[in-house]
């Protein structure tokens, strides 16, 4: 039975809500992502219920019973958010959705149940519960979306033309939970998310990136990324990655599907790190390339500089995405220094290159080598394990002068007041160059990273620096 999977503080709040009810005149159900978890086995703390009345004085209600929970009124949409204990909890009127055209923006009425159940989004989220104590735990089902969930089906409730017209936002909710769930997209309507991508236009960056953000952080990120490829979805919000697509020849030359080969990394960073600003990385990690893409004779296809450009358009992507600065700088960061590890391997690896990767790649240090790594992708064994074998003396390398020279949160060991007292000069350029002049020296390893060595060094050089009266440029 589905109620046996139902914790005890879960059916205490069930049985508070009814009672609530009861006072107040109206049934509520547990409707959407909660009963389908639990058909799948799983009991989650999101809980959705609709409202046969008012659901807004019914939450408002709840939270003057439990004055410990917050309560977020949506008054524009008729829903209220409540945090209690652990949960977040969700209440909705029940409600018909009339649309019209070039709009996303309904028209909404009261409903019954079943009404309320056919404008979701599947047939799995639109199964309600009864949470009465003589029916408890009593499916209303009326779409089959029982079956479907047996099936590891996602359909629609009505006809997806009009579903995915109404909240184009579905169709990238429809592949998140086809990779989330191992569910496969019923044909039909997946043949009409590629008939209405274009309408995911009108849709809002923030939330386009909501979902794509959880699509990425699924266990295999490459599944969702090509079924958003497949369903004609990526093209709409990210066609810079789209354009990395297909693989070029030239007589004997050619080079990889820099797609299939992003898509490898991003799935080996996925299997080492949850972090969704790391695998974020690994998808931009190559988007210059079609970019920087040259022919040359005798050497074949090459990409110089595609780090460079890379950095570039990454922050443009992502600033136009509406991602937060920290993960825009942190991104930006990665792609731009994602090859110098690769340039140490092919050289005697010296304490002043490990010195300049430290401090370019700063905190970021243990995450850009582990894009590194993820980065080998050829299918030869040995050259895997040469790669490999030479990140690995890098990684100790930097160990060893990390620990003598302290370059991961690297800040010079002489500030700009001291500079400005030393040479009697204002804020300006001429203070970042003497800093500059400072750090280049720790970095090529001519003096410890110490204040008093810093600034003694300082003062010995101090006449190779032409000042004018003023002090300024």
């Amino acid at each position: 039975m589905i109620t046996r999977k139902i914790k005890k503080s879960t059916r205490q709040l069930f049985s508070d809500l009814y009672d609530l009810g009861n006072v107040l005149g109206t049934p509520v159900y547990v409707v959407g992502g909660f009963v389908r978890d639990l058909l799948l086995g799983t009991e989650n703390k999101d809980i959705d219920f609709v409202v046969l009345d008012d659901a807004l004085r019914f939450a408002r209600r709840f939270k003057r019973k439990h004055p410990a929970s917050s309560l977020a009124i949506f008054q524009k949409f008729g829903t209220a958010m409540i945090r209690f204990d652990d949960y977040k909890l969700e209440f909705v009127t029940a409600r018909r959705e009339s649309y019209t055209e070039g709009s996303r923006k309904p028209k909404v009425k009261k409903a019954d149940l079943n009404t309320d159940l056919r404008r979701r989004d599947f047939t799995a989220n639109a199964i309600a519960m009864d949470i009465s104590p003589e029916n408890f735990g009593r499916l209303i089902d009326p779409l089959r979306g029982s079956r479907d969930l047996e099936k590891k089906t996602l359909r629609t409730p009505l006809d997806p033309d009009i579903t995915f017209s109404d909240d184009p936002l579905r169709m990238l909710r429809a592949v998140r939970f086809a990779v989330q769930l191992s569910f496969q997209i019923e044909k039909y309507t997946f043949q009409s998310i590629k008939r209405t991508a274009p309408r995911l236009k009108i849709i809002s960056q923030e939330r386009i990136r909501d979902e794509f953000n959880k699509i990425v952080l699924t266990p295999r990120p490459s599944d969702g990324i090509n079924l958003l490829n497949e369903a004609c979805l990526l093209d709409i919000f990210l066609p810079e990655f789209v354009a990395t697509m297909g693989t070029e020849q030239r007589k004997n030359y050619h080079h990889k599907d820099v797609y299939r080969h992003t898509l490898q990394v991003l799935d080996k960073v996925a299997a080492d790190s949850d972090k969704l600003d790391l695998r974020l990385a690994a998808l931009f990690h190559d988007i210059a390339k079609p970019r920087t893409k040259r022919f040359d004779v005798g050497v074949g296809w090459t990409f110089h500089g595609h780090e460079v450009v890379g950095e570039r358009m990454t922050g443009a992507i992502l600033r136009r995405m509406k991602y937060p600065a920290q993960t825009i700088n942190y991104v930006k960061k990665i792609v731009r220094q994602h090859l110098r590890p690769m340039f140490l391997v092919d050289d005697v690896v010296t304490d002043s290159a490990i010195r300049r990767l430290l401090f370019l790649a700063g905190d970021e240090f243990d995450d850009l080598m582990t894009l590194c790594r993820a980065d080998i992708t050829s299918k030869n064994p040995r050259t895997v394990r040469q790669h490999l074998q030479n990140y690995k003396i890098v990684m100790e390398k930097a160990k060893i002068v990390e620990e003598k020279d302290r370059l991961r949160a690297f800040k010079s060991p002489v500030d700009g007041l001291e500079i400005m007292k030393i040479f009697n000069i204002t804020p300006g350029p001429q203070v970042g160059r003497i800093k500059k002049f400072v750090e280049e020296a720790i970095l090529d390893g001519e003096l410890p990273n110490e204040h008093d060595a810093a600034l003694n060094y300082l003062l010995e050089n101090k006449s190779k620096f032409i000042l004018t009266t003023s002090g300024n440029d």
